[in-house]
Formats: structure tokens, C-alpha cells, sequence
């Protein structure tokens, strides 16, 4: 359904002035959680439009990763990916069970090749136990064989037991049908261009945004333009989420973006066969969790990603000439990979986030932003929503509906 063919429903809960108590804009995983807690716990007089600028919800970052359930022991103690991924890994488990969404806790291993990623490794171990409280736990180099003969550990094995995958298309499929039943409206083909408080500019004693929102929304389909406006705003468009925020703040406040795209190579072959989840130890200034091993719920296994800095978002081809650094990167704990049956598959971007390109050079550790921007009411901005977004959704969603409500 484009916007330019919406229909604004009636709602008790909405100024009679306005078309709708929310608007999201953008539709992968992150704005389809929000959007369907938004619609379900607003009640039956509560209206809610998604607004996608594709023709498919999830075709960016949703679609394009590893499909991890991510146990969450990667991130500062206090920041906001701990504070939502491990919450959400436990929400998420129990929303698959209840909606029979297909997914699987393989277990991941985090592997050490020396005395320096052993360091790492317990170092993370420390950090789990004493700090986040998230079980890992270090395997005898007896059971790591029994267990994974084909995997090279030379100095240890940490094993995150909660770690899964999921399939991330079902997934978005039964969020969108929640929100659909919940009385929500998807609108696909939609690109905003405008945005624009309600607020009189010279109020100086309500902040923009009280009296509602304006979005001026492009309708692919039939290239018009329509007018929509909205009590409440929600920024949830992933590799677009920077430009959402620059239509609202002034240019002082502009912010960029920096894109780092990973590729990824699957492996056909059935030797040699792992069933866990394999990563290396994380090296500082990676922007990644390395190179690893993930597969798909029929086992398929892939390698990836990679880290690659590009300029642009559209930038989803597989660039095959990583191929050689992924396979050294690969028999670093695989040594038996027949490299000659890898084969390029598919590339994804994870936006960062941040300023004079230290981010672009992977230097520092940057947090999701998700928040009330000062100066403004009824808007929340969402930025930086990268890996563990997809692990993090539903308890992404509920924070949200927290900052507008309480």
C-alpha cells in the first residue's frame, strides 16, 4: 500500500487536526517491532502508519546479516547494546517459541590461536561473570576436539551457550502481521522528504514538535507527493536514519554517516562439517567481530562478514577480491576449508556512526542511539542501529514506547 493512497482512519486518541498517534519511518526488523508494540499496546482507538521507502519490508540491514541471536558480551558494561541485547536475546527466544518462528541455540565459540587472544577471551570470561552475568565458560582442549574435531583452537575455546540464529525473514513476516492485526498501516514505497514541526517557530514556550508532526511522503508508485501528519515520530530508518535526522535539525546539527559493508562467501562443501557457531577472538580496531563461521537453520555454512569501508549504501555487490584475505582469515581455525569451494553470496552494511572518520578507521566503540532529542516533543531518533539491532528488537521496541509514554 503506497501513502499516496492512504486513507487516514478514524481514531478517538488522535487530534481530530492530525492523521495518526505514530508514525515510523522505516520498515526492517527494528521499525516493524516498534511499530507493532506501538499499535497492539496503544489499544483499539490508537492509529499507527509504517512508512518503507522500498516495495519489501527488511531489505536493508535486516536482510543482508548473520541471523545471530547475539548473547550480548561484547559491549560495555553500561552501555546501550548490553542494556537492550541481553533483555532482548531472552524476549526474543520466547517470542519464536510463542509465534513457532524458526530458530536454533547453536552455541558460538569464541576462539584463541595465542597468548594474546587467550587474554581477550578471558578477559571477556571476567567481564561476563562479574559485570553483565551472561554464562560463558572455557572448554578443555579434550571436549573442544571431541566436539568440533575440524576446529583449531591452539590456546582455548570460550563457549557462549545462549548464543543462536534465527530465521530474520519469519521473523519481520509475524511482526508485520501483529502490527496489521493490531489495526496498523503499511505503507510501502514511500520515501519521506519533508519533515516539519507543527509547533509555531516563535513558541518559545512549547518545543517544536508539541503540537504534532508534518512529513511530506513521495508515493514511488505514482510520484506524488502527500501530506501526512502525526502526533509522535519515530526514526527507525537504518542506513537512511542520518538523513531522516538532517531533514529535522539545523545544519550546525547535521551528522554523517559512515558505511561498512561486510561480505560474505558460502561454503557448499560438507567437509569440513561444523555445527557451532565459530568466532575468532575480537582484535581491538577490527570494526567487527571478524571474519567467522555462521549457518543458516538447514546448516548451510557461510563466512563472513568481512569489514570493508565504502561511500555509499547501494554498495551490495560481493566484492570477490576479499576472497583471498577471507580465506586466510577462515583456515586460521578451519585449516581444512577447501577454499576452492567458497563462493561469493551476498553483502550487507552495518551504519556507523560518528565524526572526523575515527569510525571509519574502526577506532572506538560506538553505542546505539536511541533517544528524545532536546528541543523537540514526540519525536524519537534512532541511530547507529547496527548488530545487535536484530538480536535487540523487541526490547528496542518496548524502550521506545517508554520514552513516549513512561
Amino acid at each position: 500500500m503506497s501513502a499516496g493512497r492512504y486513507k487516514p482512519p478514524s481514531s478517538t486518541s488522535t487530534p481530530k487536526s492530525l492523521d495518526f498517534d505514530h508514525v515510523i519511518v522505516g520498515g526492517g526488523v527494528v521499525g516493524l517491532a516498534i511499530a507493532q508494540e506501538l499499535a497492539r499496546r496503544g489499544g483499539p482507538s490508537t492509529s499507527t502508519l509504517l512508512l518503507e521507502r522500498h516495495d519489501a519490508i527488511g531489505t536493508e540491514i535486516s536482510s543482508r546479516n548473520s541471523e545471530v541471536i547475539h548473547a550480548g558480551i561484547y559491549y560495555g558494561a553500561n552501555s546501550l547494546k548490553t542494556e537492550l541485547c541481553i533483555p532482548g536475546k531472552e524476549k526474543l527466544y520466547a517470542f519464536c517459541k510463542e509465534h513457532r518462528i524458526p530458530h536454533r541455540r547453536t552455541g558460538k565459540w569464541i576462539v584463541a590461536q595465542n597468548d594474546i587472544q587467550l587474554s581477550a577471551l578471558q578477559q571477556i570470561q571476567d567481564f561476563c561473570a562479574n559485570q553483565i552475568h551472561v554464562p560463558v565458560h572455557f572448554l578443555s582442549r579434550d571436549e573442544a576436539s571431541r566436539r568440533e574435531p575440524f576446529v583449531r583452537a591452539e590456546s582455548g575455546v570460550l563457549e557462549s551457550p545462549t548464543t543462536g540464529i534465527i530465521d530474520s525473514h519469519a521473523l519481520m513476516v509475524c511482526l508485520l502481521g501483529l502490527f496489521e492485526e493490531a489495526g496498523g498501516v503499511l505503507a510501502l514505497k514511500s520515501s519521506v522528504e519533508e519533515i516539519t514541526p507543527l509547533s509555531p517557530p516563535s513558541s518559545s514556550s512549547s518545543p517544536r514538535g508539541s503540537a504534532g508532526w508534518s512529513l511530506t511522503v513521495r508515493d514511488a508508485a505514482t510520484s506524488l507527493p502527500t501530506q501526512i501528519t502525526t502526533s509522535t515520530l519515530i526514526n527507525a530508518a537504518g542506513l537512511g536514519a542520518v538523513a531522516i535526522h538532517n531533514l529535522i535539525v539545523g545544519p550546525s546539527n547535521h551528522l554523517e554517516m559512515y558505511y561498512a559493508k561486510g561480505n560474505y562467501f558460502s561454503y557448499p562443501a560438507s567437509h569440513p562439517k561444523v555445527n557451532t557457531l565459530i568466532y575468532p577472538a575480537p582484535e581491538p580496531g577490527h570494526g567487527g567481530l571478524g571474519t567467522h563461521l555462521t549457518m543458516d537453520l538447514a546448516g548451510r555454512i557461510k563466512f563472513g562478514p568481512d569489514v570493508e569501508w565504502v561511500d555509499s549504501p547501494q554498495d551490495l555487490s560481493v566484492n570477490a577480491s576479499r576472497l583471498p584475505e577471507t580465506v586466510k582469515e577462515v583456515k586460521k581455525y578451519l585449516p581444512d576449508l577447501d577454499e576452492t569451494q567458497l563462493t561469493p553470496d551476498y553483502a550487507g552494511i552495518r551504519p556507523k556512526l560518528g565524526k572526523a572518520g575515527a569510525v571509519a578507521h574502526g577506532k572506538g566503540f560506538v553505542d546505539f542511539v536511541i533517544r528524545k532529542e532536546e528541543g523537540y516533543e514526540g519525536w524519537i531518533n534512532l541511530l547507529g542501529i547496527e548488530s545487535p539491532g536484530l538480536t535487540s528488537c523487541l526490547a528496542i521496541a518496548e524502550k521506545v514506547r517508554g520514552l513516549l509514554y513512561g
